[in-house]
């Protein structure tokens, strides 16, 4: 076993720094005592080597326009090459400041009006806002959950395909919330069904490097050079290495097509340069943190099974939906409270902590929570604590 040089249980205080996920509280929940293990950044450090190149950068003192360098692109070539055997080109790589701005360009590029936009519920949130506010509409292929583990419902994708409007599938790969990474046989399955019909693939991949062990990651545009025509992969150093406030996600298109008209959409934006700081943290990240990522993987492994023994011994009537990759973890809490709004009251009022909701992924959520566990043990075993309690007092009646 690798020694261990990175303290993931140090407790980093984030109040006060404009965190989304501990300095609005109030705003978000209406309570600013509350835990939070919501919002899927991480409370741990950035690597070190990251942190040393951004604060070399900022000692510079001059932070104009930035482009993206040669030595920048081939960072980002060879961690797909090392980690998983997938050869891209420079020009595939597009830069955009997110993965769910990129998804928001490709509806508007490659849908009109009205057209449908099929997803996988229950799945990440703002897919849904990005379709919407484009005057699209979602068309959901809800997934399967069977004897613990979700599946994708084939049989309905088949007929959602069919229908006239139907032009994109989002594809989130590895799935948020429920963990799931998909089979190179279910993602073959998927590929070719979204072929035969005409449905371009949009394969949100951003948490592909998180995995436990033993799960494999395939990219969906490496199984086929008909699958890699038919897609586009938003990737994204953000998730792996903490850095999702700098704003840079690399979106990988092989298509010339796909591309030119994906960058034309940008183009209208004026959303088309990096800030000073993001492409020499991703560099960084890329081409010297890979021993931090193994160690930070070891560590999360640690918290998941920390959290199943927890709540197998103290909170046995909560289900956990068991995670292949991502540090997000997908509770079912149907035996205690199937209503939803119960259920947030429950946690928020009684428990004191603040999880993402399951409601809010739509068709499959209601009676479920979704569980950052990408923090110090301390921090988890505080939460998990403050949920048992609540649970206690709703069983025995104190809470209403």
């Amino acid at each position: 076993m690798t020694k261990k040089k990175y303290d993931f249980d140090e407790i980093i205080d984030r109040r006060n720094t404009s965190s989304e996920k501990w300095d609005f509280l109030k705003e978000t929940f209406g309570y600013d005592d509350l835990l939070p293990l919501w919002v899927a950044d991480m409370d741990f450090l950035s690597p070190p080597h990251v942190i040393d190149a951004l604060v070399k950068r900022a000692k510079h003192g001059v932070y104009g326009y930035t482009v993206l360098t040669d030595s920048y692109y081939d960072s980002v070539i060879r961690w797909y090459e090392r980690r998983y055997k997938w050869s891209i080109r420079k020009e595939w790589i597009v830069f955009t400041p997110g993965v769910i701005p990129a998804v928001d360009f490709a509806i508007r590029a490659f849908t009109s009006s009205g057209d449908r936009v099929i997803v996988q519920t229950p799945v990440y949130y703002p897919f849904f806002q990005a379709i919407e506010s484009n005057g699209r509409e979602v068309l959901e292929n809800p997934l399967i959950l069977k004897d613990g583990r979700y599946e994708m419902d084939f049989e309905d994708l088949e007929k959602k395909v069919k229908d006239p409007k139907a032009r994109m599938l989002i594809l989130c790969s590895p799935h948020n919330p429920v963990g799931r990474v998909w089979t190179r046989d279910e993602l073959t399955r998927l590929g070719k069904i979204c072929l035969s019909n005409e449905i371009l693939v949009i394969s949100d991949e951003i948490h592909s490097d998180i995995r436990y062990p033993g799960i494999i990651h395939t990219n969906f545009a490496a199984i086929s050079k008909e699958f890699e025509k038919n897609s586009i992969t938003c990737t994204s150093a953000s998730k792996t290495f903490n850095l999702a406030g700098l704003q840079i996600s690399n979106i990988i298109i092989p298509n010339d097509r796909l591309r030119q008209g994906f960058l034309s959409t940008i183009e209208k934006t004026g959303m088309d340069l990096p800030n000073s700081f993001a492409a020499i943290a991703v560099q960084t990240a890329y081409n010297e943190c890979e021993e931090w990522l193994d160690q930070l993987l070891e560590y999360l492994k640690g918290n998941l099974e920390f959290l199943k023994y927890f709540i197998k011994t103290k909170m046995p009537e909560v289900k956990v939906i068991d995670p292949e990759g991502t540090y997000l973890v997908w509770l079912d809490f149907r035996k205690i409270e199937s209503d939803p709004k119960k259920l947030q009251d429950l946690l928020l009022k009684e428990g004191k902590v603040s999880f993402n909701t399951g409601e809010v992924f739509r068709t499959g959520g209601a009676g479920f929570e979704r569980v950052n566990i990408a923090c110090p043990r301390a921090t988890l075993n505080t939460a998990l604590n403050r949920v048992a309690a609540a649970l206690r007092n709703y069983r025995n009646g104190a809470f209403k």
